[in-house]
């Protein structure tokens, strides 16, 4: 499933350039059309969080995406490294009582999880070689808006 939709996304990528749009027009198909893929029909992109922190996007280790839509966000942690890592995703509503989560070893990506109210919900990113030898460890209340 995972490498169709890879397949998928890397099609509508080519498609978007071929159409002549830009190169932003055409990003931002991509990660609408990654959404599609991975979260489901109906989801735009909010944001994206090269990790860890502070590299050089260039040279980061995953991508942590969110999307809306649906009336749900969206959320996956893209792994960015080449090979299977522990990977873990996680979000809970701002009072913490609905929480979602997908840990495992992953090749391509942690997720999707799902949450409802995504006002100031607490969304936490880890990677690394097992789930106790992490090199990200990422937390935030941001990653969607929070009013």
């Amino acid at each position: 499933m995972k490498l169709l939709n890879a397949i998928t996304l890397l099609s509508t990528a080519t498609v978007a350039l071929a159409e002549g749009l830009d190169t932003r027009e055409a990003h931002e198909a991509s990660l609408d059309a990654r959404a599609a893929t991975i979260c489901g029909a109906g989801y735009k992109f909010n944001m994206a969080e090269p990790l860890p922190q502070g590299t050089d996007p260039k040279q980061r280790l995953a991508t942590l995406y969110t999307y809306n839509g649906k009336e749900k966000g969206c959320a996956f942690l893209d792994n960015n490294v080449g090979k299977a890592q522990y990977m873990s995703v996680s979000v809970c509503d701002l009072y913490g009582k609905h929480c979602t989560k997908d840990a495992g070893t992953f090749g391509q990506y942690a997720g999707p999880i799902y949450i409802k109210n995504t006002a100031c919900a607490p969304l936490v990113a880890k990677m690394g070689q097992t789930s106790k030898k992490l090199y990200i460890d990422y937390k935030t209340e941001y990653a969607w808006a929070c009013e």
